[in-house]
């Protein structure tokens, strides 16, 4: 049963289906083959999607796109290019620091890589950036988004894994997150030096105190989302919510900006948005329970295990293991998938389940721009309209640095550690 759960979905897979419906297909047929109960199956994808924690996925959606609608992007490269000033590379370092900003905000890489694109594309292809160079930068800057609370990544994984608790996976990853981004900049700056980037800049440099004055709102909203739920009035699902009105009074009352159309438009865009990823978590719980009713990664598990492997090879084998499969599945999926199989090898090694969960989540977000199906290219390549083959001299740079920073934190858990435990959420 095992080899017909994992050789179906592979099968399914390879011939195009979509990975939801290739999950939910083979867990189907495995509960069938092995007489588990067909009508469990109705149940199974209920349950899969009717906990709490889930809630904030579509509103976090929600409230990432009143803020792209409400022009919020476009005051913080404002304010962004303030602080940077004129130079080689301060484009591509303030399309960085955006994604960083709005990624306390929406928590999506792919939505916040769409909004950064839509404001920072014009001004860095007039610079003189490569379309290609422009589209890696955006996409990786889009990628801190699910390290950088709040993070749909880590409701998820909170999830699967109870032992790890939303509020600890949010602190765990800030630092982490700040790494990467940092990291980043580094290899954009660097790479812009080299190749000459931005020699000429016609722009004046926007004034420091005026950009901070109009970015304020939009700079306010992480400390309130973030401060509200380390304070305790509300939970990270209630902090959804607060985002979303946060977001319409600076919409519709300070920037007068939003109308009651393209409040509209947010919702049918957020409906679509959240229903693909709830259909995958849906359709990925069949999957999930056909395997763990069968003990299929109980037993995936002892056989890695029974291999002898100490402690840092098979770590490293693991975080191999994930990044390849980041090059050709969705982060959800992948969770869904390896999760019940890597979790039990993190408990046998006495492994810190936050820890575990931030740097599962470093792999993902590796993913996102990483070449072949990297979601959050998909989105800056179609904007820029290039192939994403173009970017993969650009992109493959910003790969090695942020994998640097993920082996970093492999290697020291303090770095993840230190806040949550700071906070007394561990």
């Amino acid at each position: 049963m095992d080899w017909l759960l994992f050789g179906l979905f592979a099968g399914l897979m390879l011939a195009g289906v979509p990975l939801a419906v290739a999950m939910g297909l083979a867990g189907v047929a495995v509960v069938a083959a092995a007489d588990l109960g067909m009508l469990s199956l109705p149940t199974n994808v209920y349950t899969g999607i009717a906990k709490y924690p889930l809630m904030a996925i579509p509103v976090f959606v929600i409230a990432g796109l009143i803020f792209e609608r409400a022009g919020v992007a476009a005051t913080i490269v404002r304010f962004a290019s303030a602080l940077v000033g004129q130079r080689r590379g301060s484009l591509a370092i303030v399309a960085i620091l955006v994604a960083m900003i709005l990624g306390g905000i929406s928590g999506s890489g792919p939505a916040d890589s769409a909004a950064v694109g839509a404001v920072m594309l014009p001004s860095m292809l007039k610079a003189g950036y490569p379309r290609s160079f422009t589209a890696g930068v955006i996409a990786a800057a889009g990628s801190t988004d699910i390290l950088i609370p709040p993070s749909i990544a880590f409701v998820i994984y909170s999830l699967l894994v109870p032992q790890a608790s939303v509020p600890a996976l949010f602190a765990a990853g800030m630092i982490p997150g700040i790494l990467s981004g940092l990291t980043l900049i580094l290899v954009a700056w660097a790479l812009s030096v080299k190749h000459g980037f931005e020699a000429e800049v016609d722009e004046a440099r926007p004034p420091f105190w005026q950009s901070l004055k109009d970015a304020g709102w939009g700079l306010a909203a992480p400390v309130i989302i973030l401060g509200g739920m380390r304070s305790g009035f509300f939970t990270p699902t209630e902090a959804a919510v607060v985002a979303v009105f946060y977001g319409l009074v600076v919409g519709m009352v300070i920037y007068r900006s939003l109308t009651w159309k393209d409040v509209y438009g947010v919702l049918v865009e957020s409906a679509e948005i959240s229903s693909v990823i709830l259909t995958v978590v849906a359709l990925a719980s069949v999957f999930a329970w056909g395997s763990n009713t069968l003990g299929t990664f109980d037993h995936l598990a002892a056989a890695l295990l029974g291999t002898g492997l100490s402690e840092i090879p098979m770590l490293l084998s693991i975080q191999l293991l994930l990044l390849i499969a980041g090059m050709f599945l969705d982060a959800i999926s992948i969770y869904f998938i390896f999760l019940p199989l890597l979790v039990p090898i993190a408990t046998h090694f006495g492994w810190d389940l936050v820890w575990f969960g931030v740097i599962i989540t470093m792999n993902m977000a590796l993913g996102q721009f990483h070449p072949p199906l990297g979601v959050n290219l998909m989105v800056t390549c179609r904007m820029a309209n290039v192939t994403m083959e173009s970017t993969v001299p650009w992109v493959l740079w910003m790969i090695a640095a942020m994998a640097g920073t993920m082996l970093l934190v492999t290697f020291v858990p303090d770095i993840a550690l230190w806040l949550p435990r700071h906070l007394g959420y561990l």
